[in-house]
């Protein structure tokens, strides 16, 4: 018989055996890695989580095995050498400690993955949905039907705004199907499906878009700080941070407000109204630093293939903002190149499409022609891209629902320059000017196929003297340049094209029917016109 003192020992040990399991940290992986993932090919793959300090970690994956000792931090990390396509396949994560369970991640593919980001326009899904009742492609019920493709997976991640960087991203990979394809980021599915289709290996997408969101709210604090400009806008954001936490206001009443009328929503199927602000900057898409903490810095430096950016209706600054949107893009593509540590990786843009002015609403700055030429600004930086919009959009939605040709020509730029496809990829480019009498001829790159106006005469070019003020012209195709003229002007200095907010009939092709982006010959200091307020009837 077992006397009450050694009962008593051995509910004693038990104890601390139980204090002791629950005082370890468990091995985990980050979020990323997880079932139906996709890893890329070719290069080298970081695989990383937590465990206890100073414990191995085990990664057993398609033949290889890596390991990893915890830093006394927790974090660990080891790197997969060059994977070949294909799968599925299995990959264990073992620690050392006993009782250490295995982690078995199942259905891995190897492929091509791409990582999607921005606002709304990236985060717009392929279905109408109650989160997203602005979204739904075109042809949308055929799409969802059509949408299986086992070989391709999307990890969606999950928002965040926060002023500090965090090490996890809520989100998991989901497979294809006409069901899961209905909550995906549409441009960054039927891009993975169009590739997927020339490549003929598996596509995982990576989506870490937020609508309505700044592009500072995507950048470092560290990169932001190394610029001038772009420190003042920190600066400021501080200021605002500190007001904020001194006299925060009190949301009770709003909240309880909101609650009813996003009850009644719900019990009616529509979408819930937005929760009410509370005005901290810190939760706000609209502060820098905010996203790339919460969303970018979680999935650094999972193993990519490029970027997929559309973003650029939200600018900081209002009517003015356009102007540091270029020095904006270029810190938030350096600073993402840098610390992925891949070189200069692709980048490929959407340039917003046209737009009319809005209902009551005085300003066009988020959707003017300057915008579109901050964009454009891009392309000075190697291994970029941009696709043109100019001629898909919608004159009343800022989310237009024609995604498969913004799809369809990033996926030109993509397949023409990452994976060395012999195909034209971009339409007509300006690249020259010169003054012939009253006329003035411009000269474009990518017109191997020619040049042509798309359904009639050329349209939206005007032309201006050294007086700055620009009058319809006239363009006719001359070989592989244009001719653009005007009785009105007599000795012409510069050239427009597309140059409005909603440049209606714009219809500059090359041969292989990609259009012009809008640009101008001239680099006179340009102002947003200001426009008067329509008033719904």
């Amino acid at each position: 018989m077992i006397s009450i003192k050694t009962r008593s020992l051995i509910a004693s040990f038990g104890v601390m055996l139980c204090f002791t399991a629950a005082a370890r940290a468990e091995v985990k992986p980050s979020t990323l890695f997880s079932d139906h993932m996709v890893l890329q090919s070719g290069m080298s793959v970081p695989v990383w989580g937590t465990a206890d300090p100073a414990e191995k970690i085990t990664i057993k994956f398609n033949g290889q095995t890596r390991s990893a000792t915890a830093d006394a931090s927790g974090k660990w990390m080891v790197h997969l050498t060059k994977l070949k396509a294909g799968g599925p396949f299995e990959m264990t994560i073992a620690g050392n400690k006993v009782g250490d369970t295995p982690i078995l991640v199942k259905d891995v593919l190897v492929g091509e993955v791409w990582l999607g980001s921005g606002q709304s326009n990236m985060d717009f899904t392929v279905a109408t949905t109650t989160r997203h009742y602005f979204a739904g492609v075109a042809n949308e019920a055929q799409e969802i039907a059509a949408a299986n493709y086992p070989n391709i997976r999307m990890f969606t991640g999950g928002s965040k705004n926060t002023t500090e960087p965090q090490s996890t991203v809520s989100g998991s990979w989901l497979v294809v199907t006409p069901e899961n394809v209905k909550e995906m980021s549409a441009i960054g599915y039927l891009f993975a499906r169009d590739m997927q289709k020339e490549l003929k290996v598996p596509f995982g997408i990576i989506t870490e878009a937020v609508g309505g969101s700044i592009a500072d709210a995507w950048i470092s604090r560290e990169a932001m700080a190394t610029v001038p400009q772009l420190n003042q806008l920190l600066v400021a954001f501080d200021a605002s941070v500190d007001a904020y936490k001194a006299h925060p206001p009190d949301m009770t009443a709003a909240l309880k407000t909101w609650q009813v009328s996003a009850d009644a929503a719900t019990a009616a199927g529509r979408a819930a109204p937005r929760r009410p602000n509370s005005g901290n900057p810190a939760q706000s898409q609209h502060s820098p630093n905010v996203l790339y903490n919460g969303m970018i810095n979680p999935v650094i430096p999972y193993a990519i293939r490029g970027v997929l950016w559309y973003q650029g209706e939200a600018i900081n600054g209002g009517a003015t903002g356009y102007k540091l949107y270029p020095l904006l893009q270029s810190t938030l593509i350096k600073d993402w190149r840098q610390r992925w540590g891949e070189g200069n990786f692709p980048f490929y843009i959407c340039q917003l499409a046209p737009l009319k002015p809005w209902p009551n609403r005085a300003d066009t700055w988020y959707n003017n022609p300057a915008v579109r030429e901050a964009q454009a600004t891009v392309l000075s930086l190697p291994n970029t891209g941009m696709a043109v919009t100019i001629d898909i959009g919608d004159p009343s939605n800022i989310h237009p629902k024609d995604k498969q040709d913004v799809a369809d020509r990033l996926t030109r730029i993509a397949l023409a320059n990452t994976y060395g496809h012999k195909m034209e990829y971009s339409g007509p480019r300006y690249d020259s000017m010169a003054i012939e009498g009253n006329a003035i001829r411009l000269k474009f790159t990518h017109v191997t196929g020619g040049l042509m106006a798309k359904g009639g005469d050329l349209k939206t070019f005007t032309i201006a003297g050294k007086d700055g003020k620009f009058v319809p012209a006239s363009a006719r195709i001359e070989h592989d340049t244009l001719v653009v003229s005007s009785p009105d002007v007599a000795d012409p200095a510069a050239v427009r094209y597309a140059w409005d907010n909603y440049p209606e009939g714009a219809n500059f092709f090359n041969g292989d029917g990609l259009p012009a982006a809008p640009f101008r010959t001239d680099h006179w200091e340009y102002e947003p016109p200001a426009l008067p307020a329509q008033r719904l009837p």
